[in-house]
């Protein structure tokens, strides 16, 4: 069990590569899109909309990452306070409860608004938009896929916490 864990966590690994190259890319088109703007008086409508394609795709690829690192928002008052065997078996209820059925539902919901906008080669309203915005659509189920194959690497790592096959460290907490 624990080399199918380190598998997933390498795939949510690959993840938090491209999310953060693409953070990167985004800062650099803010930079140039101020520098354009405020020192040139040159303004782009591409370049803007580019800003906000690229910061989707941080948010979209960026849950998948997240969850790996357990780095989602949670009320800790009494989680914290729990054992590594309780805090393991409460994540894997959320998987099974929360996770799963909500990124099937959005996922499976969100593969005709993209396979349409990429039938209609939909793009940008505005002139001198972005063409191809079937790309950026077609990356929601993605990300929902990659969200619930991280959900499962996730919910690995805490079954196998459940079974003690984690060192604790001297609190009692998980070290991987």
């Amino acid at each position: 069990m624990l080399k199918i864990e380190r598998f997933f966590d390498k795939f949510a690994d690959i993840i938090g590569v491209i999310t953060a190259i693409t953070m990167v890319l985004m800062i650099a088109n803010v930079f140039y899109d101020v520098i354009t703007r405020y020192l040139f008086r040159v303004n782009s409508i591409a370049m803007q909309e580019m800003e906000w394609h690229l910061f989707s795709i941080i948010i979209l690829l960026g849950m998948a990452y997240t969850l790996k690192e357990d780095g989602h928002v949670r009320v800790d008052i009494i989680y914290d306070k729990l054992s590594s065997r309780k805090k393991a078996m409460i994540n894997m209820m959320g998987v099974i409860v929360f996770i799963l059925p909500i990124s099937l539902l959005v996922g499976i919901s969100s593969i005709e608004n993209a396979t349409q906008a990429y039938i209609s080669m939909e793009q940008s309203g505005n002139p001198g938009g972005l063409h191809y915005r079937w790309i950026i659509k077609a990356l929601i189920p993605l990300s929902f896929l990659m969200l619930i194959i991280t959900s499962i690497g996730f919910f690995i790592k805490n079954l196998n916490t459940y079974n003690g096959l984690h060192p604790l460290n001297e609190k009692g907490d998980v070290v991987v």
